[in-house]
Formats: structure tokens, C-alpha cells, sequence
């Protein structure tokens, strides 16, 4: 695998571990609140894999776990071996994907080199496509999230709580999914980046901490397991 960015250490990306994270370039959607947008248009400078691999020898103790993130990881055939590849360090391994690829997900779970999967479920099936900018079929995701339970993988689904999402999108989202181990919303940032022709989606403010708590109560009638993480 490639990577672009690295978080050498986060206590907020493995529920209860100290973790890195790894960035991989590229994705197949285009939110326009995505906070890697670099990762998506220009990742001209790639970190050097033996300074990767040379890191997590010296962070062997010190470190729990590594966060594959992006971007989506699960575009690159070699993600297994490389999952592999950590565990072997004694790490656990996490994969932050989109879900959009599910016989991807399914190769991995095969492998059993994942501990930890982290699922955007980004918007109520019939908005994926105006989120996501990307004409997604989001019947993908939810087999993906499909199989993880059938796997008894241990996993979240998480939703940014965009200003554009309604309360009513927001319970929809809650019913389309399966009652999943853990739900989170996190709460929108206004990206530093974005396209142009996005301007007026990233300026719309967002909601605060009060009124995602407040939405929140309605939607944990129906996803029994959500949190929020502030």
C-alpha cells in the first residue's frame, strides 16, 4: 500500500487504544465535507515505506493499534497482506472504509487480519448521491455492514452530522440500517478545503454538541447502541 499522511499518535480513532494512523490516497467518493480532500485531488508527496515500517518497529509497546484510513483503503489490492503485515508487529489493525465495496470487505474478513472496522453511513438511501457526489449505490454499504455482523466482526457505523441532514433524514438513516453494535454521530467541521462549486454547502453552520445530544435521543429509539463522542 501508499500512504500520504500519518497520525503518529490519536486517542480518538480505536475506541479505548492508543493508535497511528495511516492516510492511503484516493477515493471513490467525493463529500463535499471531507476533510482529506488532499488525499482525493493532488497527493503528489507519499510517505516512505521503510520509514513506515521503521516507525512501528520502534513504537512496538507504545502503540496499540494502526488506523488504516483515507481516502478508502480498500481500494488497494495488497491492504491484506499489508494488515497482515502489522498484526504480525503485534498491533491491532483497523480499516476506516466507506463500505462501498463490500467483496473487498469480504476478501478481508476471510483473511481475519482486521480487528476493527470503522462504516460511513453517510445519508438516508435516497440522498447518497447528492452527498456523496458520486452517483453510490448505497445498498453496497449496507452489505457491507451486512456482512461484518454476519462475520461477528467487531465494527461502528458512524454518520457526520451535516447540516443538511434532518432530523427526519437522521431517523431514516437509524431504520434503513440493522441495529448495529455501535452508532456514532460526530458532530460536522467545516473543511479547510473544498471544491469551489461547494461554497454554499460548507458555509451552512453547523449544529452544535446541544443539538445533535438533542436528535440523538429520538434516534436512539431506533439504534440502541449509538453514542456520541463529546
Amino acid at each position: 500500500m501508499i500512504f500520504a499522511g500519518i497520525v503518529k499518535t490519536s486517542l480518538i480513532d480505536y475506541p479505548g487504544k492508543i493508535a497511528t494512523v495511516l492516510f492511503s490516497p484516493g477515493c471513490n467518493f467525493n463529500c463535499f465535507y471531507c476533510h482529506n480532500r488532499a488525499l482525493i485531488e493532488d497527493f503528489n508527496e507519499l510517505l516512505n515505506q521503510d520509514e513506515i515500517d521503521d516507525y512501528l518497529l520502534r513504537r512496538q509497546g507504545l502503540i496499540d493499534a494502526v488506523v488504516i484510513s483515507g481516502g478508502e483503503p480498500t481500494l488497494y489490492n495488497d491492504i491484506i497482506p499489508f494488515c497482515a503485515k502489522i498484526r504480525n508487529l503485534g498491533y491491532l489493525v483497523k480499516i476506516d472504509t466507506n463500505g462501498s465495496r463490500p467483496e473487498a470487505i469480504k476478501r478481508i474478513l476471510e483473511a481475519k487480519v482486521v480487528d476493527y472496522f470503522a462504516v460511513d453511513y453517510k445519508a438516508p438511501a435516497h440522498r447518497y448521491a447528492e452527498i456523496t457526489n458520486e452517483d453510490v449505490d448505497p445498498q453496497l454499504v449496507l452489505t457491507t455492514i451486512d456482512l461484518l455482523l454476519k462475520a461477528n466482526q467487531a465494527f461502528e457505523v458512524r454518520t457526520t452530522v451535516i447540516p443538511q441532514l434532518s432530523l427526519e433524514d437522521l431517523v431514516r438513516m437509524a431504520q434503513e440500517l440493522p441495529i448495529v453494535p455501535r452508532y456514532v454521530l460526530n458532530p460536522y467541521k467545516r473543511p479547510l478545503r473544498y471544491r469551489s462549486e461547494d461554497q454554499e454547502k460548507v458555509d451552512v453552520p453547523p449544529l452544535s454538541e446541544k443539538e445533535i445530544a438533542t436528535m440523538a435521543e429520538t434516534v436512539k429509539l431506533y439504534q440502541t447502541n449509538l453514542v456520541l463522542p463529546f
